[in-house]
């Protein structure tokens, strides 16, 4: 069964290409605004694992909503960051490109926190796999690290420190801006690992 990952470069993504080594890695460009960083992370985690590495660019920052955009939020966000629909079309777009290489299985990096949004639920993924499943190609997706924590992944995971440092979380730029929710959780599992070695 051949394997994929939508690898987004953040940390979620990069412990799981780490833990479960997939053939191959797909990241999109869908304009947002950290779309460098967020390749040039994935490139370097695919090139320290050997996996194959594909980027998909596609200009969808004029259905965007929020800090991804580089706008104001939809009035239906729950959150500042929130994009319409994001999750399904990621998986959609990688799914597309997958078939392509006769991949039957689709990891998304999904974790326990990204709950907080419906598209980052276990209804969501369930959903999303069924309907992917009926569909010409049968691609299964799964969300293996959906039970757990970010700390808890990179431990499990057991990726390097310095391969983690790699990761590119935030949601506004290319440089860290520090100052959204993306750079908050990255600082947040930070801190929690690295307590977790005292």
């Amino acid at each position: 069964m051949k394997q994929a990952l939508l690898l987004s470069g953040g940390m979620d993504s990069l412990a799981v290409a780490w833990w479960l080594r997939p053939v191959i890695g797909i990241t999109l460009d869908y304009g947002q605004l950290a779309a460098e960083a967020e390749i040039s992370a994935s490139k370097a985690i695919c090139e320290q694992l050997q996996i194959e590495h594909h980027v998909i660019s596609i200009d969808c920052r004029s259905v965007g909503s929020g800090d991804m955009a580089g706008g104001q939020a939809d009035p239906h966000a729950p959150a500042s960051d929130w994009w319409p629909y994001r999750n399904q079309m990621l998986v959609t777009l990688a799914a597309m490109k997958a078939i392509s290489f006769g991949v039957s299985k689709l990891y998304l990096g999904t974790v326990k926190s990204d709950g907080s949004h419906r598209d980052g639920t276990p209804e969501f993924v369930a959903a999303i796999n069924r309907l992917m499943v009926i569909q010409e190609g049968e691609m299964t997706i799964e969300a293996p690290a959906i039970e757990l924590s970010t700390a808890e992944l990179v431990r499990i995971a057991g990726v390097p420190f310095s391969m983690l440092a790699w990761a590119h979380s935030c949601h506004k730029a290319n440089v860290a801006c520090g100052n959204c929710r993306g750079c908050y959780k990255y600082f947040e599992v930070w801190h929690e690992l690295e307590h977790g070695l005292d």
